[in-house]
């Protein structure tokens, strides 16, 4: 069985073409989707939708920074356990809680949108420097850390989502 970057046809990085990667997704898309498969057998049509639902989870995964590089550190052999290692340095602990609290005391929908531009700008740097350990370094450690950290950054982002849609309601 391929893995997700063979399957579109893309080297195994970090930093990918998105672009490409979208085209090669439609291109599978096209050749396996069950319409294509509406008048087939039974097996040709389960095959279709096996095939089908590993496409969209290879790229759903690719698509992602943090599906990307946690979905690469295993192909490299790292037990990333993410669930069960939530070991963080005090210093990004101590600026998360600042980002909390900004989080709560947000009135209006311009404070959040400031919070949310900074996260960004944090965001893109530490995929930066997944992208130099995973594609550059090939130091999987210094990544996986990295990686933990951007997974915390996601959840803070979806906590700013849902005090937006709070806001507005």
């Amino acid at each position: 069985m391929k893995n997700h970057f063979e399957l579109f046809g893309l080297a195994p990085a970090f930093a990918l073409d998105l672009a490409q990667l979208d085209r090669a997704y439609r291109d599978i898309q096209a050749e396996v989707h069950p319409d294509r498969f509406a008048h087939a057998g039974d097996a040709e049509r389960r095959a279709s939708m096996q095939m089908t639902t590993q496409v969209n989870e290879a790229y759903r995964t690719l698509k992602s920074p943090v599906r990307r590089a946690k979905y690469l550190l295993e192909l490299n052999g790292v037990d990333v356990g993410f669930e069960t290692n939530t070991a963080m340095p005090r210093d990004f602990l101590m600026q998360q809680m600042e980002l909390r609290e900004k989080l709560e005391e947000a009135k209006q929908a311009s404070d959040l949108d400031f919070i949310s531009r900074s996260l960004s700008v944090e965001k893109r740097e530490i995929e930066s420097r997944i992208q130099d350990e995973i594609d550059g370094k090939r130091n999987f450690a210094a990544a996986s850390d990295l990686v933990r950290k951007l997974m915390f950054l996601e959840k803070f982002g979806e906590e700013i989502d849902a005090k937006h849609e709070t806001l507005e309601s």
